[in-house]
């Protein structure tokens, strides 16, 4: 499931149908995650102020993890 991800928008966009295909609500997310429903929601709507600590927690949450890469690599 490897994409890229230029703007917060698009790491709300992947949270989001990845959440969705697991079957979880936002509310099931942010207690597995340890985060308020409030930060998940804004997270997927791409809030760009997002705390990256809260990121990497709902990132574990789903399973997945960031992979970060120079460009053209």
């Amino acid at each position: 499931m490897a994409q890229p991800v230029e703007e917060s928008r698009k790491i709300g966009k992947i949270i989001s149908e990845k959440r969705k295909a697991d079957g979880l609500t936002q509310a099931r997310l942010a207690a597995l995650s340890g985060v308020g429903v409030r930060f998940v929601g804004e997270l997927e709507r791409g809030k760009p102020t997002a705390r990256l600590d809260k990121l990497f927690k709902v990132l574990d949450g789903l399973g997945l993890y960031l992979d970060v890469k120079k460009r053209g690599e």
